[in-house]
């Protein structure tokens, strides 16, 4: 074997194109991806060996830990810079001092990114969208394309990076000649090691190390053969190390692993261990793991608890995660016990929502052995956060618990703020009145024994309530109340969402101080740093300005607000901001966009409560105006949902979306069942312009504008609408003037959208073309997916309109006819 080559064999031209980034001087983030062993690590550690001493460089790395340290990679980056960033421990602090940090030209590598923790992602998203103010700021980071599922959160991450520079490199496995020319002098048949590894570097290199007559059946039996050969003393050390999922510092090891320094030794240099720096750790952590996982189940116990055993005596508080992934696997329910609730509770306060859900999961099988008031608190943040992770029912269900838990013990106080979260849960699950019966039961426990802050809370929680489902009159004395006693108690939190909701009941009665109420909300909410308020009141303002039509106030709120949500992880929020975003694209014309965008939220979250409402009409309408087939009985589904929810939102949305599908499909008593059904609250502008009654006036909007012409008694200006509707693929629509010209007694008819163009022949949409272009070139449907930042299922769908517009059979045909149209990848771009 050619000892020294394999890590950066066929990687030069990558070194060089990370170091051309580097060198332009222009701010940018790169991506290197790859699978598992292909080289990002070597990659990154060549680059950084060759980068100029006018770049800073930093580097952090992510850990596969139960639920990784919040931001643990931000500080690890920076821990040699010092300063505030090194010890980093909430976001917003971070947010503050970070781009102070990029003041002279800066690299900074985070590596296997698909491991962060939410806070890190906060980060960095906030960091990767501010390179434009950055001169010679470069941020690369690397990740395995192939662990990132529909629902991995780093996909919808990528997905918010489509607005800023971006350069990738996908690093490839190994050519067949390259596995030759390493294999030379082996004394092993380098066809056979290519078919058995694939060409992945580091295993080829873990298979060239092991003995010449022994064919591994897996490249886990090759790491384990090199393994195996070690001497007792080294074998012991690599075994404690491999329970340990990141590498350690030099100073620290002799704590990890005694006095067996000969053994680390004999490790380093059979190459199961490497030394960087001043840390020490496997070669990769695919060989960490396959040691880590051949242990016996007792041995690996006993070693995760020696390492539980020096970080409980050790001076640095800030290892809740670490304390509790090692608690998991040595199987000491005392220390997770002990330690688990506040490692959530510190997880969630940095915006690591997930490893928060993670370090609760972890405790709760255990929970019975808690005393009732630790065990009700738990199962109360245990539904707090099931709320943020979108499983609005299993919210619910822990919710309930907690609350039959809190009515055992003598604390009105913590029995009150449960009743209005779950009020929350129960709402954003889509039961409305159930929500509105627990508002009642914690308003007439508040206003009985509790103090003026609980009965401040749950004043505003029922005026929440009514505000939401419409009854603008009763809502504002509750939260004008409500403000009185949040004024009272000293409660900002409280008085922002006051004004919030005041905001939504006095838009609902058609009064400018609506919008005024709502702005408020999110200046108090910032001030006082409350995230989740200010992200609330982004969403209700958004639904306002959308009802209120104020299209470029609502451009810039969808700007600011998902920004804002994004980067503290309110996936909720960003949802609803994300449909408003869609229904805006809507407005102006941009309807494939619309389409995209609706279908991957739908398909991104498994529990969307009420929210399914608003999406799935807004996808309805947008199937209606193209006259897609099953638009009616989606809209119809819809509109019963909507109904039951009770919630405003929904139903005006859900209203007008099915009011519109009546009216194109020419369902005039549908039509007039919808306005009798919501007669009671015309009065709202939300119900004000229902189709049919459309003032056509929105000169954003070509759709509206080309209805608009279409009421003309001009010809000219009602084939001019004709051309509009054909051009937006709005086939009813379009139907309807065609039947309005021969009424006109105009001859000559346009028969129909001219899309056989050259660039789009087919009429294929610009999202389709993209898929058909990988199609083409061979990519399956989850390697399209990963390229473009879809989910699966969203691929499958264009995929199947693809092959019904390309009339094709198969991949095969659809890929031939791409050819024979001349669609390709060069063409595309």
């Amino acid at each position: 074997m050619r000892q020294g080559k394999a890590r950066l064999i066929e990687r030069d031209q990558h070194v060089q194109e990370l170091l051309d980034v580097i060198g332009a001087g222009d701010s940018t983030t790169v991506l290197v991806t790859g699978e598992a062993g292909i080289g990002k690590t070597s990659l990154i550690r060549e680059m950084v060996a060759r980068v100029g001493p006018e770049y800073r460089v930093l580097v952090g790395s992510c850990d596969d830990f139960l639920a990784p340290p919040p931001l643990q990679p931000i500080r690890d980056a920076f821990r040699v810079a010092g300063g505030p960033m090194a010890t980093a421990t909430e976001p917003e602090a971070v947010f503050n001092d970070l781009l102070a940090e990029f003041r002279r030209p800066t690299v900074l590598v985070i590596e296997d990114v698909h491991w962060a923790d939410d806070a890190t992602l906060d980060v960095l998203r906030y960091l990767v969208h501010r390179l434009d103010q950055l001169p010679g700021a470069i941020v690369v980071l690397t990740y395995r394309e192939d662990s990132l599922d529909a629902r991995h959160p780093l996909r919808g991450w990528l997905g918010s990076l489509a607005d800023v520079p971006i350069r990738r490199i996908g690093l490839q496995p190994l050519s067949r000649a390259a596995v030759r020319w390493l294999a030379a002098d082996s004394g092993r048949d380098a066809d056979e090691l290519y078919e058995l590894t694939g060409g992945n570097p580091f295993y080829v290199t873990e298979v060239l190390a092991g003995p010449v007559d022994a064919i591994p059946a897996t490249v886990v039996d090759a790491v384990l053969a090199r393994f195996s050969r070690l001497d007792k003393e080294s074998l012991a050390v690599v075994e404690q190390l491999a329970v340990i999922p990141t590498t350690i510092e030099l100073e620290h090891i002799t704590r990890v692993i005694g006095s067996r320094l000969d053994g680390l030794s004999q490790a380093e240099q059979s190459g199961v261990l490497e030394t960087h720096g001043n840390t020490i750790g496997f070669r990769h952590e695919l060989a960490r793991r396959a040691v880590e996982q051949a242990l016996p189940p007792l041995r690996r116990k006993l070693l995760n608890a020696h390492v539980l055993d020096l970080i409980m005596h050790c001076d640095d508080n800030g290892h809740g995660a670490r304390v509790v992934h090692h608690a998991v696997e040595a199987g000491n329910i005392d220390v997770l016990l002990e330690h688990g609730p506040q490692a959530a509770r510190e997880a969630s306060l940095a915006g690591s929502h997930r490893q928060a859900l993670a370090h609760l999961e972890a405790v709760l099988p255990y929970a019975n052995r808690l005393d009732v008031p630790e065990r009700a608190v738990l199962l109360d943040d245990y539904a707090w956060e099931l709320h943020i992770a979108h499983r609005f029912a299993d919210a619910v269900q822990a919710g309930h618990k907690a609350l039959a838990l809190f009515g055992q013990l003598d604390e009105s106080v913590a029995l009150v703020e449960t009743q209005m979260r779950q009020s929350r849960f129960l709402y954003m699950a889509g039961d409305t009145a159930a929500a509105i019966a627990m508002s009642d039961t914690a308003i007439a426990i508040a206003s009985r024994v509790g103090t003026v802050a609980v009965r401040a809370s749950a004043a505003a929680g029922r005026g929440m309530l009514l505000a939401l489902t419409g009854d603008a009159v009763e809502a504002i004395p509750e939260l004008e109340r409500a403000h009185e006693l949040a004024c009272e108690a000293g409660r900002s939190d409280i008085d922002a969402l006051c004004h919030n909701y005041l905001g939504l009941a006095w838009c609902d009665l058609g009064s400018p101080t609506g919008l005024k109420h709502l702005r408020t909300s999110i200046e108090l909410a910032t001030l006082t740093g409350d995230y989740e308020a200010v992200a609330r009141g982004y969403t209700n303002l958004a639904e306002m300005l959308y009802r209120e039509t104020h299209w470029t106030e609502l451009a810039e709120c969808l700007r600011d607000g998902l920004e804002y949500v994004r980067e503290r992880g309110f996936g909720s929020h960003a949802y609803n901001l994300e449909v408003h975003q869609a229904l805006l694209d809507l407005r102006l014309g941009e309807w494939a966009a619309a389409e995209e965008r609706l279908r991957r939220l739908i398909d991104s979250v498994d529990d969307q409560g009420m929210l399914s409402v608003l999406s799935l009409s807004s996808l309805g309408r947008v199937l209606a105006r193209r006259g897609a087939p099953e638009a009616g009985g989606l809209l119809a589904d819809v509109w019963q949902r909507a109904r039951r929810q009770r919630s405003l939102t929904g139903l005006a949305y859900a209203a007008t979306a099915y009011a519109e599908w009546a009216w194109l499909n020419d369902r005039p008593d549908l039509l007039i069942s919808i306005r009798e059904e919501i007669r009671h609250l015309t009065e709202i502008q939300a119900f004000r312009r229902l189709p049919g009654s459309y003032g056509w006036t929105n000169p954003d909007d070509p759709y509206e504008q080309a209805l608009g012409l279409a009421e003309s008694a001009d010809p000219d200006d009602a084939l001019q609408a004709l051309e509009t509707l054909d051009r937006l693929g709005a086939a009813p629509a379009a139907a309807m003037v065609r039947r309005r010209l021969k009424e006109l007694g105009v001859a000559r008819i346009p028969r129909g959208a001219q899309t056989r163009t050259r660039q789009n022949p087919r009429g294929l949409t610009e999202r389709q073309l993209e898929v058909l272009v990988l199609l083409a070139d061979g990519l399956t449907n989850p390697q399209i997916a990963a390229e473009l930042v879809l989910s699966t299922r969203t691929v499958d769908r264009h995929v199947s309109a693809i092959l019904a517009r390309l009339d094709a059979r198969t991949r095969q045909e659809a890929a031939a006819a791409a050819r024979s149209l001349g669609i390709s990848r060069e063409r595309s771009a």
